[in-house]
């Protein structure tokens, strides 16, 4: 489901490593919702939520810091860039539906969890359009996985969700692009 040169198991090992407990899809999401908020120190301020100072001499923090760091300049790219955007780092379509849809989940809290990082606050004046599609966003990550059996429908379903979460973090962007431009 992602088209980012990183291997989403390989960036899940490093994190592990490195002693993030979060999914790599949970960051990416953190990661977006910066973005997507217009934080221009978004790398920074991503990379403070992840790391602490003490572990910058690590080895294996640093190796997970350099996968992460090509994640953030690809996802800013595509987001900033011309074109439809960023695509979701989530599990490849191998990997079984209720992982994915965790991951899916995952994202949705990270994205939702990188706007306030961001500095947006509950009452940000978001159109309604937007507001709805956040509050979707917030449904999402309370998905009953329970009910997944990997058929048709769910794969269906699932992919629906993934490419609405696309939309969302979108929407987020343009109307901060919007009000950037209207302030300046």
């Amino acid at each position: 489901m992602s088209d980012s040169s990183l291997n989403y198991e390989r960036v899940e090992r490093q994190m592990a490593s490195a002693d993030i407990e979060s999914t790599g899809a949970e960051v990416h999401g953190i990661l977006c919702g910066l973005i997507c908020a217009g934080r221009e120190d978004a790398q920074a301020r991503w990379f403070a939520e992840l790391f602490t100072e003490m572990q910058a001499t690590d080895l294996l923090v640093r190796e997970c810091a350099n996968s992460l760091k090509v994640l953030h300049d690809e996802t800013l790219a595509a987001v900033t860039g011309p074109g439809l955007g960023f695509t979701p780092f989530l599990p490849d379509e191998e990997v079984p539906i209720k992982q994915r849809a965790q991951a899916v989940a995952d994202w949705c809290q990270g994205f939702l969890y990188g706007i306030g990082v961001a500095g947006l606050s509950a009452d940000h004046d978001f159109s309604t359009e937007t507001q709805d599609a956040l509050s979707s966003l917030s449904e999402i990550t309370r998905m009953d996985l329970d009910h997944l059996d990997g058929g048709e429908e769910d794969e269906e379903s699932l992919t629906e969700i993934a490419e609405f979460i696309w939309v969302a973090a979108m929407l987020v962007h343009a109307e901060m692009v919007a009000d950037e431009t209207e302030r300046s």
